[in-house]
């Protein structure tokens, strides 16, 4: 039996109308039998308050009050079912609970529980829209299958377990009926919620499809596809019918947000085909993400990254010495940070920080645990406001020109980082957050519009 999974973004089940949509795409094709929730759209964002501490009660009483509010506006509109809404009654009763308990004790156990609610009620809401339209479907607790470590708020998937659970309680269930599932989500090995970081649905419907052995994920959101950089940014971006998995992890780890960069990671590992489109215009088709593409173009797309930090370290250690980033690195990962871009001199090092890990209820990267840490052996100068611009493409590092046709382009920006030859597909520039529009408008004008 082949199968597809589909997975659909927080606006692509914000209502009832949007869900109905959704389901029909889904009835299209015969193949498609797991799907993949988000939250309806602005219901993690209130979830993510309710975990902030210092909430008063008023406004967490608001809180509860505007959650109910979206989701049984959709019940109301599917005629509501008892089955439903009493499972959306309990979600709702948990998270009220669990929004007390968190006033009481800080626990990021109970965080990632209280995060995890959303995905529960979409998913048995769409379900029941499936249903509406005649189909057999039932929402699935991904909990059974996502096994993942215990480090809630960011917790690393489990791939052996995964693929073993999913024989055991999830295909079985696949020739009679259409599952309909929670992405972000999963449980560690005592059985206690846990969530996979902000934009985790990507990776989880990934991870699904490689242990179910997928034919294709599909990841339905409010875009049709990839374009070769945002269209708010530059007008004239062209949406892409075809990029290379290479192309599509640089796209996506350097600000792409149309797909999350962990997405990548487990359709490399089996080659399975992704498919990213529009629920709200699917018949403009969309992209197509494989192993191998007709066409590698010197420039594919410029992406940006905002929001990024740059970590300026110095020490005399590091001048004709050994261990000093092997320090630095060791610190880094003992709280759980990976370096994103990084430049050295001879008592210098400049670091970017991977934030696509960030938690689920968006904690900072930069903690003062970490800059203390880091303070006893170098001088540590932090800098934000900065955005991450990449030039996106194929035999970057080799051809000639490149290089000199950017920099014209970035002559009247000061640059504070360049990264370019670690990879063919990229060549990466630190600028100010400010002045990340006017360049990537430029870059795109220069590279795809001028050609």
């Amino acid at each position: 039996m082949s199968i597809v999974v589909a997975k659909f973004g927080g606006t692509s089940v914000a209502d009832y109308q949007s869900m109905s949509r959704c389901a029909d795409i889904i009835l299209a094709s015969s193949d498609t039998r797991v799907v993949v929730v988000s939250a309806s759209s602005g219901v993690t964002n209130l979830l993510v308050e309710l975990t902030q501490a210092q909430l008063d009660d008023g406004r967490r009483q608001q809180l509860l009050k505007d959650i109910a509010s979206i989701q049984y506006k959709i019940l109301d509109e599917l005629g509501r079912p008892s089955d439903v809404a009493a499972r959306l009654d309990a979600v709702l009763s948990r998270i009220a609970v669990l929004s007390e308990s968190l006033s009481l004790e800080r626990s990021k156990a109970t965080m990632d529980e209280l995060l995890s609610q959303g995905e529960q009620c979409s998913s048995a809401l769409f379900a029941a829209v499936l249903r509406e339209k005649g189909e057999s479907a039932s929402a699935f607790d991904v909990r059974q299958v996502m096994r993942t470590d215990s480090h809630f708020g960011r917790a690393e998937p489990q791939i052996e377990q995964i693929e073993s659970l999913c024989c055991e309680h999830l295909t079985p269930l696949l020739k009679s009926q259409r599952i309909v599932t929670q992405g972000f989500i999963g449980a560690d090995e005592q059985g206690a919620t846990t969530t996979l970081g902000r934009g985790g649905s990507d990776y989880s419907a990934a991870l699904l499809a490689e242990a179910l052995k997928a034919s294709a994920v599909e990841i339905w959101t409010d875009v049709a596809g990839i374009y070769t950089t945002d269209p708010r940014l530059a007008p004239n971006a062209k949406p892409i019918a075809e990029i290379s998995f290479n192309e599509a992890a640089e796209m996506a780890t350097f600000g792409a947000k149309v797909l999350h960069p962990a997405t990548i990671l487990p359709a490399v590992r089996q080659k399975i085909q992704v498919f990213v489109g529009s629920s709200k215009e699917p018949e403009r088709g969309g992209t197509w993400i494989r192993h191998q593409v007709s066409d590698e173009p010197i420039y594919r797309a410029v992406a940006v990254r905002r929001d990024q930090t740059l970590l300026n370290l110095h020490s005399l250690q590091m001048l004709h010495a050994q261990g000093f980033l092997a320090e630095t690195f060791a610190t880094l990962a003992r709280h759980k940070i990976s370096v994103d871009l990084i430049t050295t001199s001879e008592v210098n090092v400049s670091l970017t920080l991977d934030k696509t890990g960030s938690d689920s209820a968006g904690s900072s990267l930069l903690s003062e645990a970490l800059l203390q840490e880091l303070s006893q052996h170098c001088r540590v100068r932090v800098e934000d406001e900065l955005a991450l611009v990449a030039i996106v493409g194929n035999k970057i590092a080799s051809t000639p020109g490149v290089c000199r046709r950017v920099f014209e382009v970035l002559e009247p920006h000061n640059v504070r980082m360049i990264c370019q030859g670690a990879s063919p597909h990229n060549l990466c520039v630190l600028v100010a957050e400010s002045e990340a529009a006017q360049v990537v408008r430029s870059l795109h004008e220069n590279l795809f519009e001028g050609a």
